[in-house]
């Protein structure tokens, strides 16, 4: 089954290390976000790296309130950052921050996909199934709109160290 993604890119004028420091830093994610509240490091992990875990406090107001795990699944320092929500073996959804050194700084491309695991979107789907087309295209444009929102966010900080 292929996955819905929706992906987004912004070339910043900062190292690759820089942009890393700040991509790979988790707390800073809700500053950026309409529907991200929260994020912090589940009990037994301090710090990104591959396997460790993270709680995220979300509201929509389609879906609601709720609170994932996440599990870092791609790590390699500085170029791949990347998550799963839920269980990783059946994801809600993947998130990854790849980064690529250009002659000018750093180009970041964010990519979210969904699924193949159960979701909100997955529930609003069971409800209006004749609907899944459109409510998967509608979810990956909210996506898309706070991804361009956290790129933004992240090119402020890296070239001007402030939002």
């Amino acid at each position: 089954m292929e996955i819905p993604e929706a992906d987004v890119r912004v070339d910043i004028s900062a190292s690759v290390d820089r942009v890393w420091e700040l991509v790979s830093d988790i707390t800073l994610m809700p500053g950026f976000s309409t529907e991200l509240e929260a994020v912090e490091w589940a009990q037994g992990f301090d710090g990104p790296t591959l396997g460790a875990q993270f709680l995220g406090r979300n509201r929509h107001p389609a879906i609601g309130e709720w609170t994932t795990r996440s599990h870092i699944v791609a790590f390699d320092p500085p170029r791949v950052f990347g998550w799963a929500v839920g269980d990783p073996g059946n994801p809600a959804a993947i998130w990854r921050f790849e980064l690529t050194p250009t002659t000018d700084g750093t180009r970041l491309v964010y990519t979210a996909g969904i699924g193949p695991g159960r979701s909100g979107v997955s529930m609003m789907i069971e409800r209006d199934p004749d609907r899944a087309e459109q409510i998967i295209r509608s979810r990956l444009r909210q996506f898309t709109t706070g991804m361009a929102a956290t790129l933004a966010g992240i090119k402020e900080l890296a070239e001007n160290g402030a939002m």
